[in-house]
């Protein structure tokens, strides 16, 4: 009948704003204490992988970051840490597809930790409740590559003495071991990763005691900066 079918169509646009409303809220709003708590280290990675893939599928939620600004006025509750490196190309908080006050970023050339960014990692976890730390290479690192190179520049120079023992840690046969090899390099990032990961091990009582009980967990990840795809190892 037209009068059911008017309240059919009328139903149907009902819910379809609802559904709109729905998402809206979801993606202006911040996490609360609560919902930071109930988080896990799996559900954190969960939250972070889902994010990547919106980010690659151009399908990232709209946010109304004003708003959020307003919400974390007064306190904020990141689910997650990300240590990673200073290159313009890799700006966590977008290719997670995260807002304001989702995530404590730390960034430095070449992603590698010092006691000052460890000790930025314990205040993040242990103190404002984030679950999960994330160490993140790239490909094409100039950091990475300028390491590889034994690259001289003031300051720089010792910036990237701490990747020098990804370099030598890397094994295998490699015509070249430069810069000029994108295979070398790449086994570099990697490795420097891997290597990261377990200085913050050795290094952070804290973050170690958590991390051996279930408290927090770690991943380490690399991005492509050709496809915007984030690959997580353990």
């Amino acid at each position: 009948m037209k009068v059911n079918g008017v309240k059919v169509t009328t139903l149907a646009i009902a819910i379809f704003f609802a559904m709109i409303g729905a998402v809206h809220a979801e993606s202006s709003a911040t996490l609360t204490r609560e919902a930071q708590a109930a988080i896990t280290p799996g559900k954190a990675l969960e939250m972070l992988k889902q994010g990547n893939q919106r980010f690659v599928s151009g399908k990232t939620l709209k946010r109304d970051l004003l708003a959020q600004v307003k919400q974390t006025a007064e306190g904020q509750y990141p689910f997650a840490a990300v240590v990673s490196c200073l290159d313009s190309r890799i700006p966590p908080e977008v290719v997670f597809d995260r807002g304001i006050g989702d995530l404590f970023v730390a960034r430095v050339a070449g992603n590698f930790v010092n006691d000052d960014i460890l000790g930025s990692l314990e205040f993040a976890t242990k103190l404002s409740g984030a679950k999960l730390i994330v160490v993140m290479g790239h490909t094409e690192c100039g950091a990475i590559k300028g390491a590889c190179d034994a690259a001289q520049l003031g300051l720089l120079t010792a910036t990237l003495a701490n990747i020098n023992p990804a370099v030598m840690a890397v094994q295998g046969e490699f015509t070249t071991r430069s810069s000029k090899n994108p295979e070398f390099v790449q086994a570099v990032a990697e490795m420097n990763v891997k290597l990261t990961m377990q200085k913050l091990r050795d290094r952070s009582i804290v973050l170690r005691g958590m991390l051996d009980k279930g408290e927090i967990g770690m991943v380490g990840a690399m991005y492509d900066v050709s496809t915007g795809k984030v690959t997580f190892y353990k």
